[in-house]
């Protein structure tokens, strides 16, 4: 990046560190000659974020649905709503799901929060969506789903805004859902089923940026997955292996890139770091081993500390198995409710990287169900080959919680997974694609709890609303 004045140019100095850490919002960089040598300083450039009071303005909506067609053959269907933005392509981005409600052609969802952020703007068009739930996934498919993949529509428009749905509102009408008419191309069939907005209002919210510049951190935890399915360590076809010409293998890169942004939300960058599915030292395999070979301390200082601990440990630890994530997990689920009783505003994010199919699948759903309460979000990076439809039914994005073995539904959703063969393949960004969810898992766990951000640097309003 440079910057052109007075004719002459300058090499602006290069820093990672997000502005929004800074309570002040304001960053301070130097500039440098671009055609010299040494670390001559000609100048100052400050840039200073400001957060727009439209990003905080948010609405929130209960809706429900009635006479919904019944597309189950021994019971009735388990609808959920999609909520997409128009964009102006004429595509449409998927912003909210509802949650699954079971067995119901009359369904009413849980109360349902869009920000600015989301919509865009009260004008802007939106698509919405009606899903019945299967277990495969398949509801995602409106082949498959023909007359229940249905767009709400009124007036013979194929979208609605914001400010339809709060008409929809203050008249108590509902509306139509429909689908493209298979005899006229072109022409939409309005069914039985209408949506109904009981509830609509507007708020305002503290947002993500709230938090952390009035001191809120998010800590980084780290564990990677020694099983044997991952290949020699020293043959260059391992997903493990060291290359001498310094290029990162797969669980380098992910610790890099992802360390590498949060590390700046958190103050003392000291950061835990497992390994799990390795037989250490004394023999024994280990589903929860600290990375740094210490029995006595799970912390290493700043991501540089995690690539040398884990270049280490594949010199001293033998691949193994099974994979399990239960006690890596459970373990960071501790550190968490650890730092909850100390009321320090810490939120903690616990990266795994893994090649492989869990042996624990269900003991993991349990583990994740407790750890939805805590302030904690899970990444989950796939690396090589292997089958990782495990890993999507963690995600959740299907819109149905986890459940637990006796039966508890997760609080919200805590997990994101990326697979890396789609990062390799130049489809996705690993960083935006895995801290993509971050924000709105952290604030959906402040929002729950009431926790709001300390009074430093936070403008002040007698309208904030959780």
């Amino acid at each position: 990046m440079a910057v052109m004045t007075s004719q002459r140019a300058f090499k602006i100095e290069r820093r990672k560190q997000p502005i929004v850490t800074k309570k002040s919002r304001s960053l301070t960089l130097n500039l440098h000659n671009r055609n010299g040598h040494g670390l001559k300083i000609l100048g100052t450039l400050t840039v200073h974020a400001e957060e727009t009071a439209a990003s905080r303005n948010a609405v929130e909506m209960t809706l429900r649905c009635s006479q919904l067609d019944n597309k189950d053959m021994f019971s009735k269907s388990d609808p959920f709503l999609r909520i997409s933005r128009v964009v102006e392509t004429g595509g449409s981005i998927p912003v909210f799901k509802t949650e699954v409600v079971q067995n119901s052609l009359n369904p009413q969802w849980k109360p349902i929060c869009l920000t600015m952020q989301q919509f865009g703007s009260k004008a802007n068009p939106l698509v919405i969506e009606c899903f019945d739930f299967k277990n495969s996934g398949d509801h995602l498919d409106s082949s498959v789903f023909n007359s229940f993949h249905v767009r709400f529509i009124m007036n013979s428009k194929l979208q609605k805004s914001v400010a339809d749905l709060e008409k929809i509102y203050e008249e108590k009408v509902g509306a139509h859902f429909t689908i493209p008419s298979s005899g006229h191309p072109g022409h939409e069939k309005v069914l039985k089923g209408q949506l109904f907005v009981d509830k609509f209002f507007e708020k305002q919210l503290y947002s993500f940026l709230d938090y952390i510049s009035s001191g809120f951190e998010l800590n980084f935890m780290v564990a990677v997955d020694f099983t044997a399915s991952n290949g020699n360590p020293r043959s260059p076809d391992s997903l493990h292996y060291i290359d001498p010409s310094g290029r990162l293998n797969a669980y380098q890169q992910a610790i890099v890139e992802v360390g590498e942004v949060i590390q700046f939300y958190d103050s003392d960058r000291r950061f835990p770091a497992w390994g799990f599915g390795g037989r250490t030292h004394d023999g024994i395999v280990s589903h929860c081993f600290n990375l740094s070979g210490d029995p006595g301390g799970f912390e290493v200082v700043g991501v540089e500390g995690i690539m040398a601990a884990y270049a280490a440990a594949l010199h001293n630890v033998t691949l193994s198995g099974p994979t399990l994530f239960g006690p890596v997990i459970s373990n960071a689920a501790e550190i968490a409710a650890q730092s909850l009783s100390n009321n320090n505003g810490k939120y903690f994010v616990l990266l795994i990287i893994t090649d492989g199919v869990l042996t624990d699948l269900q003991e993991t759903k349990d583990a994740l169900v407790r750890a939805s309460d805590l302030p904690l979000s899970i990444l989950i990076v796939g690396v090589g080959t292997a089958d990782f439809t495990q890993m999507e039914i963690l995600d959740a994005d299907n819109g149905h919680r986890l459940e637990s073995s006796i039966g508890r539904i997760a609080t919200r959703d805590i997990v994101q997974f990326v697979p890396m063969r789609d990062v390799h393949g130049g489809q996705i960004s690993i960083v935006q694609s895995l801290l993509a969810e971050l924000p709105g898992q952290f604030l959906s766990y402040m929002r729950s709890r009431d926790i709001r951000p300390h009074t430093i640097g936070i403008p002040q309003s007698s309208t904030q609303e959780h």
